[in-house]
């Protein structure tokens, strides 16, 4: 019995959300503010929480508050048809699959069909306003405005009369809905209200959850890795009573109140004498003793420390690491968790477990660790039985920021949420990308940006924008040229405050193209314009090679562009559709930006991606990048004053000799990546003695704004 889908309507970011889950892990992952506390929210009011008043009126999605409202003020009353078409409910509904090797006892009274074939349960937690309820509330408002001056002082809006009244009128219902296997969707007319039918829900689904704020800190009074152990031992007092460790324990502590008996006699006998002087109202009365009683949970809760060994010395847990106690906190709080949901061997059928960004305090290491560890870890907790091979149902979340986690995880258990608009996200499945690239035939593009991914650039999916480079010298210069645009433009829109994410991949953007539109991540593409020239080719003897039907073969080198028919950089010729070097060459800056309709990208000034190569500048189209940068640095007047510094640099005595910027970039450059180095290092202090190529500063200017 597995969960295999979860809905939400009208809950904070989650107005109309769907989320997929796995069989075990479902890793949420994805940018601040994009619904992730959301999801466990929701779960947590509805699961964890019986009455309405979990419910705040915070947690009403902005959209769905703002309908409310709106039909308040309205003059004339809806009619009863029109409010229920629109749907004035908040919920989080579960869909639960089943087959022939469960047991169906705990969901017996929830199947609303027979048919074999059939076995989707869906369980609906709602929080609506009713017809009768909206009326009443709305007649109330409507007296509320009628009133006199004297009978109201100040005239509530909608949304203050709204924030006071609604616990008066919304209510928790609790339904087994039915579903339509034909159109794979829920029956909301077909259900049976929990309520009503007074059907228990704690034996088919048990959630608990780990939250972020921890109580873990490097304080000299903190304790709580101790406490937990009182807690753990708890559990395994109640779950295992024939336990031999816990019933030496006992024993032992039995022995131990003997002994410290004698000895509290003597620690306490002048106050006892001194108590029974004064006598009673009846014999024995003031005869006190002071024993000992060492409550074996008690004296673990109050008595008990965890240190560590440093260098041959127990250290108290307060020294450690905030990483080190987060991750061992973890650890213990899903110890406590596991045994909660085992209940003695009465498990729920299906236990949910949300761990909310575990990464918390720890390094990348440490990160690394915990997913590594993670699934097996839960496995070895969920066995009850190990002769009769039973466990406990267990599916989990984990909720995390950290690129570290992602790239060590299952990329088919990730799931990506995104802003879809200011009220609204949805979440992705990582395997439904997949799915599209082998739709492609691109199943090799798919394996290469998996492991591109995962090795080098996870932290692309927290990223905010993207840019995508060819290499080295991108890689190198592209946060000084930030720096630069921001110490000019002296805007509080600064590049470098803004969360972008740097991605080299060489000549391979283009396959990238699906993933950028996957994550929704606004994209500039920086990339060469690799003009080529077709000449034809010859055999040793001068005669010029032909193909099989007789038409004359052509090899492409590279030559200025003043030369070129065309480019062979694959990424243009991917987005823009065209090869001809003409084509690039009249382009103005908004023919740059594109946008995915369907299955192709187009022109579109309102897209999330512009791709960019070299453009003209004082009358030159350069090839490369270094061949652009001579041309705008005053015919490489800057190189020349500093050239004793530029070690990146040979044949230097070209820079007098030709001041052609594609012949200085073919024959000068040493180093790419020390030519790169160099610029920076012969910089002044706001970098203004150099300029950005025009292509480049278009597109970081873009991007920035």
């Amino acid at each position: 019995m597995k969960i295999f889908k979860l809905e939400v309507k009208n809950f904070r970011l989650l107005k109309d959300f769907s989320l997929d889950v796995e069989n075990e892990l479902s890793l949420i992952i994805g940018k601040n503010n994009s619904g992730k506390t959301s999801i466990l929210n929701v779960l947590n009011k509805f699961l964890s929480n019986n009455d309405a008043n979990s419910i705040s009126i915070n947690d009403f999605n902005l959209d769905f508050k703002d309908e409310i409202c709106k039909l308040l003020k309205e003059s004339i009353q809806i009619s009863e048809s029109d409010y229920m078409n629109k749907n004035i409910l908040m919920y989080l509904r579960i869909f639960i699959s089943y087959d022939e090797s469960d047991n169906l006892r705990n969901i017996s009274d929830l199947i609303m069909d027979l048919d074999p074939n059939h076995n989707v349960i869906v369980l609906s937690f709602e929080y609506g306003l009713s017809y009768n309820g909206f009326k009443n509330m709305k007649l109330k408002y409507d007296e509320h405005l009628s009133a006199s001056d004297a009978e109201v002082q100040i005239k509530l809006t909608e949304n203050e009369f709204l924030l006071q009244e609604y616990t008066n009128y919304f209510v928790v219902n609790k339904l087994s809905l039915g579903y339509d296997y034909e159109k794979n969707n829920v029956n909301p007319f077909v259900f049976i209200n929990l309520k009503e039918a007074k059907i228990d829900l704690s034996n088919v689904i048990n959630f608990k959850l780990i939250s972020a704020k921890r109580d873990v800190a490097n304080k000299d009074n903190n304790s709580t890795l101790s406490r937990h152990t009182a807690s753990i031992y708890k559990r395994t007092e109640s779950s295992s009573q024939n336990n031999i460790a816990v019933e030496r324990f006992k024993n032992k502590l039995s022995s131990t109140d003997k002994e410290l008996n004698k000895i509290y006699r003597e620690i306490f006998s002048n106050v006892i004498n001194k108590v029974n002087m004064f006598g009673g109202f009846t014999v024995g009365e003031s005869d006190i003793k002071v024993i000992s009683n060492l409550q074996h949970q008690e004296l673990l809760e109050g008595n008990t420390l965890v240190t560590y060994n440093h260098g041959g010395n127990q250290l108290p847990e307060h020294y450690n690491g905030l990483g080190y106690m987060n991750l061992i906190s973890i650890i213990f709080e899903i110890e406590i968790l596991i045994n909660q949901f085992k209940r003695d061997g009465n498990p729920a059928d299906i236990n949910l477990l949300f761990i909310e960004e575990p990464e918390a305090h720890t390094h990348p290491q440490m990160q690394y660790v915990f997913i590594k560890n993670i699934k097996s870890l839960l496995k070895d907790g969920i066995i009850i039985n190990e002769v009769e091979q039973s466990s406990i149902n267990l599916q989990y979340f984990i909720s995390t920021h950290s690129a570290h986690i992602v790239s060590d995880c299952d990329f088919n258990d990730i799931k990506y949420f995104i802003r879809i608009d200011s009220n609204s996200v949805k979440a992705k499945n990582i395997k439904d990308l997949e799915n599209e690239y082998k739709r492609n035939g691109e199943d090799a593009n798919y394996r290469f940006l998996k492991q591109y991914l995962t090795i080098n650039r996870a932290e692309l999916f927290f990223a905010d924008k993207a840019i995508f480079i060819e290499g080295d010298t991108e890689r190198i210069l592209l946060p000084v040229m930030m720096k630069k645009i921001d110490l000019e433009k002296n805007s509080k829109n600064l590049l470098l405050s803004q969360n972008v994410s740097i991605i080299e991949v060489g000549n391979y953007s283009h396959i990238f193209e699906k993933f950028i539109n996957f994550i929704s991540v606004k994209s500039l593409i920086i990339t060469d314009i690799d003009s080529v020239k077709r000449i034809p080719m010859k055999n040793t003897d001068g005669t010029y090679k032909l193909t099989k039907s007789g038409e004359q073969r052509y090899a492409k080198i590279e030559c200025p562009t003043i030369e070129a028919d065309e480019t062979s950089n694959a990424s243009l010729k991917y987005f823009y559709k065209h090869s001809e070097l003409r084509h690039f060459t009249t382009k103005q800056f908004k023919d740059k930006i594109l946008k995915k309709d369907d299955a192709t990208w187009q022109l579109d000034e309102t897209g999330q991606l512009c791709v960019i190569c070299q453009t003209e500048e004082e009358g030159y189209l350069g090839r490369s990048f270094e061949d652009a940068f001579f041309c705008i640095n005053n015919n490489i007047a800057y190189i020349k004053k500093n050239r004793s510094k530029f070690v990146g640099l040979k044949n230097k005595s070209l820079f007098y000799a030709n001041t052609d910027p594609f012949m200085l970039a073919e024959k000068c450059i040493n180093s790419k990546s020390q030519f790169a180095i160099d610029i920076i290092r012969n910089s002044n202090e706001n970098f203004s003695n150099w300029e950005i190529p025009v292509y480049i500063r278009e597109g970081l200017e873009w991007l920035r704004d």
